[in-house]
């Protein structure tokens, strides 16, 4: 424990200290940019609001702004440390706002334990804001203070520490029971603790449907019962039930459900022994639980166990609530966050933990498989898809129960939600779009590879492809039925059938008898699955393909240059990558495939990965690049480049195409504006050509390694038949990336070969 605290220190006070910064969202190198971001340009937006308030949420951040307020009167499990030792805490929670769910927050710390002076101080501060999280505020006080903050208020405010972990726990007792096969109206639930988070999480649980005279609420003193009178207060009387149980033993005889919201070690084995068959225990006491994991387990082997730690399954954590809970609420500017808004976030964890679950997730866990069941009840902390679904639940119920301002248009939303999460997952929902509109059968090799049946089940679930796995049909079925995916609508090739091996080898030998392939070696060939699945889509039986996986690169790769080859009109294929950052998006070109380009090859790489920048709506911007600009340095690998964009200008002089020129002027619009004024692109590019495969892969990789960038690629352009290779070891989401850019492809070449047919 010493350790971490002094890693936990170091963490925090490495420059700059703390963990927030303020980072402007607008251009501020000039002159006009100060005049348009301060005096006088700025009264214009002034002037705006003050006729219609409503615009402040068109001209300014507020819209996307959370206060996480706090007076440290109950920070944590470490009490009242004051509001300046909680600052950590709501730095903290304002960093996971930002990373969880794009939301801007900014913490305060407020210097008082009277309640009417911290509901004022913040009532003052409510201009400023989108919406107010709560937290880390004793109770009693907390109840009162969130309630007249929530009269009081124009937008939505919420303690976390109430409603968050009844939010996610309540998502993990509708699981629970579902796999004990037992009902919340009968369960008997049986709290350890009486504070904030186990009123709230009681009075929840009574909203999902359980009975109240079933919850029993126990305190230091023990059971909260009818007529009495040691350490009550109006809050816990809600709770107070008839029952001759006194202590939170005799409580628990017979009890379905423990919710341990209290402290270490209160919970004993004997205790948990007294539980009724399959009894769901949640001990979720911080940093230790009122019985370990380990020991509920032993006591009872038929328990479902969920804790509060990261290193034990079901870990219960907020995260997994307040960013996307905010994230609905701003976007539809709701008044504020109701019950029927809390259920919709619970309800929607609920289902998204019986989803199958991407592998970036599992193996970011250092597990092998999570799957629904007693050890996966909710979705992990840093599950990306938590944000697509809790945030349009939440948004729905808002607009459902009339506390919206805005209305929501479902199918956007979601892809605005995208977006938020980065340019790579916009950029990809504009080609899945794309793809559901005309799905391809799409040919994957490796069939009875995990990573390919979970990619096939996604493409199918969501209506991009129509999936065809290549494989030993027993083998994929098995793998499938052991991660719980139903394989019945989708097709299985087997490569054994002799019908068509036949076809295929007979096809390579055609395409390959001149390039020394005997018969016998073509049947040989097709023992490999990346020969097999290439002849199989030069035959048309699968209009896409995708492989790699279990291949380097270029092994996987040669199958595809062999048999598919290029388009007549290219004579080269080339691999482009979507570098994405936070705001921008860049192809990079070629970076997989030519080592040395001469002119020509350089030419139709630029033409090609024009046409891809064109499916993800981009107006391609070519610069071409060397480490000359614009004929500063004779060589002839600078002149090399400066021959392609005359090659370009000849064959398509439609194309915005510049270059020779450095990377520093393409991504530079003042260079290219003031320096360069002559150039042709006048804003900075967004496809880069390299001059040859090293320069291209080595930049997409300090790319991505110190800008933080996303990758999508290798993109295989200038192939006569849709066909992309994934890198070894990818992930599903990779290979469902480069699916969905197959099929637009195959589309593509589907209309291309209508219109030569019509013409």
């Amino acid at each position: 424990m010493a350790s971490l605290s002094n890693e936990a220190l170091a963490y925090h006070s490495r420059p700059p200290a703390g963990k927030l910064e303020i980072a402007p969202t607008k251009p501020f190198s000039t002159q006009r940019d100060l005049s348009l971001a301060y005096t006088p340009g700025v009264a214009a937006p002034c002037l705006e609001i003050a006729a219609n308030p409503d615009d402040v949420y068109r001209y300014t951040a507020k819209g996307n702004l959370v206060a996480v307020i706090t007076n440290g009167t109950a920070v944590l499990g470490l009490g009242n440390i004051g509001p300046l030792a909680a600052k950590p805490v709501m730095e903290g929670k304002a960093m996971l706002f930002k990373r969880m769910a794009d939301i801007d927050a900014i913490d305060i710390e407020v210097k008082t334990d009277d309640p009417d002076e911290f509901v004022r101080t913040v009532r003052l501060l409510e201009p400023s804001f989108g919406g107010i999280n709560l937290e880390d505020i004793r109770a009693p006080e907390c109840f009162e203070i969130e309630h007249r903050l929530e009269a009081e208020c124009d937008i939505p405010v919420f303690h976390d520490d109430q409603h968050g972990t009844a939010i996610i726990t309540g998502a993990a007792l509708l699981n629970a029971l579902e796999l004990t096969g037992k009902r919340i109206e009968d369960a008997r639930i049986v709290f350890i603790g009486a504070g904030a988070a186990a009123i709230a999480t009681a009075r929840f649980y009574l909203r999902l449907g359980a009975r109240r005279e079933n919850v029993v609420l126990c305190d230091r003193t023990g059971v909260v019962y009818e007529g009495r009178t040691e350490h009550m207060n109006p809050i816990k009387a809600e709770f107070a039930v008839r029952t001759d149980a006194r202590t939170a033993a005799d409580a628990l005889v017979g009890a379905d459900v423990l919710v341990g919201l209290s402290a270490a070690g209160t919970v004993s084995a004997d205790m948990l022994r007294s539980m009724a068959s399959h009894p769901i225990v949640f001990a979720l006491a911080n940093p230790d639980p009122e019985i370990t994991f380990d020991e509920a387990r032993a006591a009872r082997p038929d328990a479902i166990v969920a804790t509060g730690r990261s290193d034990y399954p079901n870990q219960v954590n907020n995260v997994l609530g307040f960013p996307f809970i905010f994230r609905g609420a701003l976007d539809v500017r709701a008044k504020y966050i109701n019950d029927d808004m809390k259920i919709a976030a619970s309800k929607a964890l609920a289902a998204l933990a019986r989803e199958d679950v991407p592998d970036s997730v599992v193996s970011a866990y250092g597990v092998s498989a999570l799957r629904f069941g007693p050890d996966y009840l909710i979705p992990k902390p840093f599950d990306p898809r938590a944000l697509l679904w809790v945030a349009p639940a939440v948004a729905e119920a808002a607009v459902s129960s009339g506390v919206a301002r805005l209305p929501l248009d479902a199918p956007r939303y979601r892809e605005y939600l995208e977006a938020r999460m980065g340019k790579s997952r916009e950029m990809m929902r504009i080609v899945m779009n794309k793809a559901k509109r005309a799905p391809k059968r799409l040919l994957l090799p490796f069939g009875e590879h995990e990573k390919m049946i979970r990619a096939a089940h996604q493409l199918f679930d969501e209506g991009t492809a129509v999936p065809i796995l290549l494989g030993d049909p027993e083998a994929i079925r098995a793998k499938a039925a052991n991660i719980h995916i139903d394989m019945s609508a989708i097709r299985i090739v087997d490569p054994s059938d002799e019908d068509l091996r036949r076809r295929c080898a007979e096809r390579i030998f055609e395409l390959r008898c001149r390039k020394g392939i005997t018969r016998t070696e073509a049947y040989d060939l097709i023992a490999n699955p990346d020969y097999l699945g290439a002849a199989m889509l030069d035959l048309g039986e699968a209009d896409a393909l995708v492989t790699g996986l279990q291949r380097n690169y270029a092994d996987a790769l040669r199958p595809l240059l062999e048999i598919i080859k290029a388009l007549p009109d290219c004579r080269i294929a080339a691999g482009v990558y979507l570098v994405a950052t936070r705001h921008d998006v860049l192809f990079f070109a070629d970076a997989a495939v030519n080592i040395s380009p001469d002119p020509d090859t350089l030419a139709n790489v630029a033409m090609r990965t024009a046409r891809l920048a064109r499916d993800f709506d981009v107006t391609p911007r070519i610069a071409m690049i060397s480490f000359s600009d614009f004929g500063s340095v004779r060589h002839p690998k600078s002149e090399k480049v400066r021959m392609a964009v005359e090659l370009v200008r000849m064959r398509q002089p439609d194309l915005i195409v510049d270059g020779e020129m450095s990377v520093e002027t393409a991504l530079n619009t003042a260079a290219l504006v003031e320096t360069y004024p002559f150039n042709r692109l006048q804003n900075r590019a967004n496809v880069l050509v390299f001059p040859s495969l090293s320069a291209g892969a080595v930049a997409c990789h300090i790319t991505r390694k110190l800008a933080n960038a996303e990758t999508i690629g290798p993109i295989l352009v200038g192939m006569r038949k849709a066909a992309n290779v994934v890198m070894r070891n990818a992930e599903v989401q990779d290979i469902v990336n480069l699916a969905a850019i197959a099929v637009v492809q195959a589309q593509q070449r589907e209309a291309a070969s209508q219109e030569v047919r019509w013409t």
